[in-house]
């Protein structure tokens, strides 16, 4: 009787490159969710800065000024601010300080507080105030400017409500710029904007300088931010467009103040939105190092320029 062959078994030869595709998918989708989680991580903490605490006061100076609170012309969140009274109130305009991304009615980096002092010696009022989310305003997220847009016209507001008559002036600085801009095309009672240090349009500037503040690479983190975020927040980056609000701003004056040297957003930024209508718009180029440090690095001149400019406007 013969005996019964062995039955030799055919290795399984595509076995390993299954495993190895396998492999290589979950590799993929680790870092894809990585990237994703980094991305939502970073994104959120950028609408979600830690508030700056106020660390000066009008009184220090010798300004006369009382405390003020008032709504978001959305009536969804309580600002707070000070108002300052001009020495010679005469002047018969209020100015509003509009402060930057993650910092509060001071606006250190410019010294706003000596900027209001040499304009209440002038006569004129100042109204600093916080953002939401900033300072000591309510409010938990920082949009830069789709809505603290509608927190200036909340001051706005409660400008002709108490200071009825007075003419409305408006400094921004950075994101308060854009915001001065876009709240100035909205409402016609503004009679005139200094914005210092402006970005165009939210979306195309993130889309060239997020990483700036994000400290990642542009890709693939910058589309990931910009596609997870409003999704998130319900932040429109293409709803914070000043070089559109400029054009209902105008016939109205407006002062760009940008350094040359600025590496947050680039001078290119007040360019290109002074260049649409310069027979009504003035653009000062500094040459100081810093983004929106032109009056910290020349007060005398800066003031002189603001001064004449809003003197233009009684």
């Amino acid at each position: 009787m013969r005996p019964t062959p062995a039955i030799t078994r055919i290795p399984r030869r595509r076995s390993l490159p299954i495993r190895l595709a396998w492999t290589v998918i979950v590799v993929l989708l680790a870092v894809v969710l990585g990237c994703v989680g980094i991305a939502v991580y970073v994104g959120w903490s950028l609408t979600h800065p830690d508030r700056q605490k106020l660390s000066d006061s009008p009184d220090k100076l010798g300004i006369h000024y009382h405390q003020v609170e008032f709504q978001s012309r959305t009536k969804d969140v309580t600002l707070k601010g000070w108002f300052l009274t001009g020495t010679e109130p005469l002047a018969g305009m209020t100015i509003i300080i509009a402060h930057g991304y993650n910092t509060n009615r001071l606006q250190m980096s410019a010294q706003g507080i000596k900027l209001a002092k040499s304009l209440v010696e002038r006569g004129y009022n100042v109204l600093m105030f916080d953002f939401r989310n900033s300072g000591e305003s309510g409010g938990s997220l920082t949009s830069v400017g789709y809505f603290e847009k509608h927190d200036l016209l909340g001051a706005v507001d409660w400008v002709k409500a108490r200071q009825s008559g007075d003419k409305i002036g408006i400094i921004g600085f950075s994101m308060g710029a854009v915001v001065a801009l876009i709240a100035a095309a909205e409402d016609p009672s503004v009679a005139g904007v200094v914005a210092d240090s402006p970005f165009g349009n939210l979306k195309a500037y993130l889309e060239e300088n997020l990483p700036v503040w994000s400290n990642l690479p542009n890709f693939p983190f910058t589309p990931l931010i910009l596609n997870i975020m409003p999704r998130l927040t319900g932040i429109d980056p293409n709803g914070v467009d000043a070089l559109s609000a400029v054009d209902n701003v105008y016939p109205r004056p407006v002062l760009f103040i940008h350094s040359v040297n600025d590496r947050s957003i680039p001078v290119t930024n007040s360019e290109a939105m002074y260049n649409k209508h310069p027979d009504r718009f003035e653009l000062w180029k500094t040459d100081n190092e810093g983004h929106a440090k032109s009056h910290a690095a020349d007060p005398q001149t800066y003031e002189e320029k603001v001064i004449d400019f809003f003197g233009k406007l009684k």
